[in-house]
């Protein structure tokens, strides 16, 4: 078996921030260099996929005998920024049963405990792809890159979930909402229409709006104000004031839809920009997939798995939207994204093992 400590150790020493993020970051190449001499050396078929200069993903297979399923296990290479960090966000400590450093949770804990699976498993009937995806944190373009060229009859993505299995999560959709009103010298209220004041009555409205029927793991979808601007000048009243909406949606809510009536309710000038989004996603308990890896737990840790959904977006809705049945399962720990950040060890073991053991079971005879 390959112990995936040593090579977690190793992914966390080289930087890999997202430069979408954090402009000038090192983004993935030196990352997935490694990756790639890791793989290659224990015979897997390395592809490079680099549509973006220096913002590589990798696609490593362990070609099959034949007769088999395919399974895709899907990580991000990049990290988010290294600046606010306690302590050198480079330097793997490892202390008390956790390995600490930038990403060692999200999700550098997720690659290595797959590339070990990967290499210890062996050939089996069907392929196995490890898809070493770039630019998770932002824009997913590594692995939208990658679903152009490779499929597979399931795949899970071993972002972080506490050793549970994770069937659901959130999608989001971005607004740039645009309250119109009327400029005019400050001494003239006669002939201007305040923008920002009117926005105050949208900001208001918008949080007692409700976001429609819950969903049975993933609850209610929630909308916030992110951003404001407005106005020109203190003795002007201001023109236009722009607010920033996001909506965490779940299966069956319509944002755009509401924020229309929500607007046209109140009676305001105004545009709506739909920005980003992203379909929420959500898993069928009964896919060959779940029940494979749900075995695989049960065999390895004794118990029945927990079954769970999360608040944020993943790669997972992208495989799923491609038509690859899909699903979470990471490693326990704590910190996406904070000033410390760490991985259970003993974690990391078992999802290696219980990965191993669903390679074997899902692609073999």
């Amino acid at each position: 078996m390959t112990d995936p400590l040593p090579l977690l150790a190793d992914l966390i020493r080289i930087d890999s921030v997202n430069p979408s993020l954090v402009p000038g970051g090192a983004g993935e190449a030196a990352i997935a260099d490694y990756c790639h001499r890791w793989l290659e050396a224990r015979g897997f078929e390395v592809h490079r996929l680099e549509r973006r200069e220096s913002r590589p993903s990798l696609v490593a297979r362990r070609r099959g005998t034949g007769g088999g399923r395919t399974l895709m296990l899907n990580g991000h290479l990049d990290t988010v920024g290294l600046v606010g960090y306690a302590g050198d966000p480079l330097d793997p400590v490892i202390e008390n049963g956790r390995i600490y450093g930038r990403g060692a949770y999200d999700m550098k804990a997720g690659l290595a405990a797959m590339m070990a699976a990967a290499a210890s498993a062996g050939p089996q009937h069907g392929d196995v792809l490890l898809a070493l995806v770039a630019d998770e944190e932002h824009g997913s373009c590594g692995t939208s890159e990658v679903l152009e060229r490779f499929t597979a009859d399931a795949a899970i993505v071993t972002e972080p979930s506490n050793l549970e299995i994770t069937l659901a999560h959130k999608g989001f959709a971005w607004f740039d909402v645009e309250i119109l009103g009327r400029a005019a010298h400050g001494s003239r209220p006669d002939l201007g229409i305040d923008a920002i004041t009117k926005a105050g009555h949208f900001l208001v409205a918008l949080e007692k709006l409700g976001t429609g029927p819950a969903h049975p793991l993933l609850g209610h979808g929630t909308v916030h104000a992110s951003m404001i601007s407005g106005g020109e000048e203190a003795s002007t009243y201001p023109a236009w004031c722009r607010v920033t909406v996001e909506w965490r949606t779940v299966p069956g809510d319509d944002p755009a839809g509401q924020l229309t009536a929500l607007l046209d309710r109140l009676g305001l000038d105004y545009r709506l920009h739909p920005g980003l989004s992203r379909e929420p996603f959500e898993a069928d308990p009964s896919w060959p997939i779940v029940r494979t890896l749900t075995r695989s737990f049960e065999t390895v840790l004794g118990r029945p798995p927990v079954i769970r959904a999360e608040p944020f977006w993943t790669d997972a809705a992208l495989l799923h939207r491609a038509g690859i049945p899909a699903l979470l399962f990471g490693v326990d720990g704590e910190g996406a994204h904070a000033a410390t950040e760490w991985a259970s060890i003993a974690s990391l073991r078992h999802l290696t093992d219980i990965l191993t053991a669903t390679i074997v079971d899902f692609c073999g005879p």
